[in-house]
């Protein structure tokens, strides 16, 4: 599907590459959407695993909510190895990238609704990373998760890995006047914290 694409990719397409029997196939799922969902699905693990492992230094920072919130520079640093493993990632897993940003649209409604679902889980982890507690925070975190996503789709449409790495500074630099402007925690003039 990543090299064809989900609607002109048949069963047939699928079973030829896996070297899989038609009844073995449909043993495991129950139709291609079904199929498309499966590997949805570890795409999207695959991806939180990644920046789970890139942010969790031994502290359990990436399970526990983030550093204690006076430690504000080691908040933006770990959001800054969050968002470089995310862009690796995409970057290195172009056809898991191609499914999870760009094929998803055709597979259809429940695919999107998944991908709302994982989107709303990296949002929720994002605003545990960075401490933002309360709604306005949080928003700012749902912004910058589907401001990425709508900027890595088209490097990943592209097939254009560096133009996903080269996101990652200007994206950085960004949530850093986020946070100095207080749009995470509330306050504002966190000025010296980066």
């Amino acid at each position: 599907m990543a090299e064809k694409g989900y609607v002109a990719t048949s069963v047939a397409d699928v079973l030829k590459r896996a070297v899989v029997s038609r009844q073995s196939f449909y043993e495991l799922f129950e139709s291609k959407l079904d199929c498309f969902m499966a590997a949805f699905e570890a795409a999207g693990e695959l991806l939180l695993q990644r920046i789970a492992e890139a942010v969790d230094d031994g502290a359990g920072w990436a399970r526990g909510g983030g550093p204690p919130a006076e430690q504000a520079g080691d908040r933006l640093a770990l959001f800054e190895r969050a968002i470089t493993a995310y862009l690796r990632a995409l970057a290195e897993e172009m056809a898991y990238a191609r499914l999870f940003l760009v094929e998803v649209h055709a597979a259809g409604p429940e695919a999107l609704r998944r991908r709302a679902r994982l989107r709303e889980t990296l949002t929720e982890a994002l605003a545990d990373l960075l401490g933002a507690t309360d709604e306005a925070g949080r928003f700012g975190c749902r912004m910058i998760v589907a401001a990425t996503s709508a900027m890595v789709t088209t490097a990943v449409a592209e097939g254009d890995p560096d133009a996903l790495r080269a996101l990652g500074p200007p994206l950085i630099d960004h949530v850093r006047v986020m946070w100095n402007a207080g749009v995470f925690t509330g306050s504002a003039g966190q000025a010296g914290t980066s």
